[in-house]
């Protein structure tokens, strides 16, 4: 009777099949757990809404003024019963929901992609208020920065303007926000009037210009 030959077989928790496997099962895991766990840390808005779906209309008309950069912090109204109302259903509609961070990016966002650009009259500084800039859907660096720091304000959220040569943004006060985002004192430059720009960033020809802080 013939001997029967067994082969030496690897075993199977040796063999390099189950190390394949179980690394590409575990890159599979955190492929989908990083993820997650960056939109839980910093989340983003599902939508941005238009000016038609926030804003009620009003039908007197407001006054801006013109004047100085003293006057700035007098058309912040964030109690508005409109501005509030408006503030309120970008929130609403973005799907935020309890995020400050993810709430502030969909106001920052609904101001820059709502408002056009339009000058100040010839040799003339003239501020809308934020209810005539939501009226009209446009206006200059001013006004949307007057605009925003109103929205954002309306939701709790506390702002200051940032001036520099021929120019005025917006810093929102998040210490809840992403180290990447912000600059110094837990402070998030927003520059709604920079079609480039993304939460968090102002044009690179602007970082290194002096400035002035206003709120």
């Amino acid at each position: 009777m013939e001997e029967e030959i067994i082969e030496d077989q690897e075993p199977w928790h040796k063999s390099p099949i189950r190390w394949i496997l179980s690394i590409f099962l575990i890159l599979i895991i955190l492929s989908w757990l990083i993820p997650t766990y960056a939109v839980k840390l910093d989340p983003s808005p599902n939508y941005i809404p238009k000016i038609e779906e926030t804003f009620l209309f009003p039908s007197g008309n407001e006054t801006g003024n013109m004047s100085n950069s003293d006057d700035y912090l007098k058309l912040i109204g964030p109690s508005n019963p409109l501005i509030k109302q408006t503030a309120n259903k970008i929130i609403s509609l973005s799907g935020c929901k309890s995020s400050k961070t993810c709430n502030a990016k969909a106001i920052f966002y609904f101001t820059r992609d709502n408002i056009g650009y339009v000058n100040d009259p010839v040799r003339s500084e003239y501020l809308s208020t934020a209810v005539q800039t939501l009226n009209t859907q446009v206006g200059d660096c001013d006004d949307s920065a007057i605009l925003l720091s109103n929205l954002l304000q309306a939701i709790g959220i506390p702002t200051r303007f940032v001036f520099i040569p021929s120019h005025v943004y917006v810093q929102a006060y998040l210490p809840e926000a992403m180290k990447k985002y912000k600059t110094s004192e837990n402070w998030v430059n927003l520059d709604p009037t920079c079609q480039s720009c993304e939460f968090g960033e102002i044009p690179y020809q602007n970082q290194n210009k002096h400035k002035s802080y206003l709120g």
